[in-house]
């Protein structure tokens, strides 16, 4: 899933970036309303951290939770601010935020709720994805292949659970690029491809077929009847 974070303090902002990533996201930074509000109008995200006093917008981080949910009334937005007071968290749960965390925040609380934030979206799926022999549990982030418990990297995981969401249909390299890289991402041409190398050598079992098919020239697929 992607993540849009909106953080004036660049060092914050990196330290968020790096936690979020090694948890398996796909993370865009901005540090400054109007490219915030830019950066969401291009692409909207999974989920939007915002800081609650941001330059670039009168307003600043209340004008732009409102411009996003003028836009969209589905995506969470978690708001952070170092003003630790009643009346501030009222005007950004006002403005339209769905949760609140006032700094300086523990990184396994910040966690824990971009999980749940993700988890009570409106277009969130089923929590608990199985196709075929997998199984595998957003809220644990643990995948199991014919009850055997697989431990996957956090690119792994982003790569695997895009394409169980999405079982049954093809999905390209670049949608998972999209997905499990950021915007920034210009490494190598096949990056999808290695990936799904991995999963195919950690997901093999003896006597089950491959669980993840490629389309040659379109893209990869779990089929939800692999047999």
């Amino acid at each position: 899933m992607r993540i849009l974070v909106v953080e004036d303090d660049v060092l914050i902002a990196v330290s968020i970036r790096q936690l979020l990533q090694e948890a398996g996201y796909a993370v865009d930074v901005e540090h400054d309303a109007i490219s915030g509000l830019r950066t969401f109008d291009i692409e909207p995200r999974d989920l939007v951290v915002l800081d609650l006093r941001l330059p670039g917008m009168a307003g600043g981080g209340i004008a732009l939770c409102r411009a996003i949910r003028e836009r969209s009334a589905n995506i969470p937005v978690l708001m952070l601010t170092a003003i630790d007071s009643a009346a501030a968290k009222v005007t950004g749960l006002d403005a339209g935020a769905d949760d609140y965390l006032t700094k300086p925040f523990h990184i396994d609380e910040l966690l824990a709720r971009v999980r749940a934030l993700l988890r009570r979206a409106p277009t969130a799926i089923q929590p608990r994805l199985a196709v075929g022999a997998l199984v595998l549990d957003p809220a644990s982030r643990s995948v199991v292949h014919a009850g055997r418990v697989i431990a996957l990297t956090a690119k792994e995981y982003a790569v695997l659970e895009y394409l169980m969401r999405h079982a049954g249909a093809v999905v390209s390299s670049s949608e998972l690029i999209d997905h499990a890289w950021d915007s920034n991402y210009d490494g190598y041409s096949n990056v999808v491809q290695t990936y799904i190398r991995y999963l195919r050598r950690k997901l093999r079992s003896p006597g089950l077929p491959d669980p993840i098919r490629t389309h040659r020239g379109s893209g990869y697929s779990i089929d939800t009847d692999p047999s």
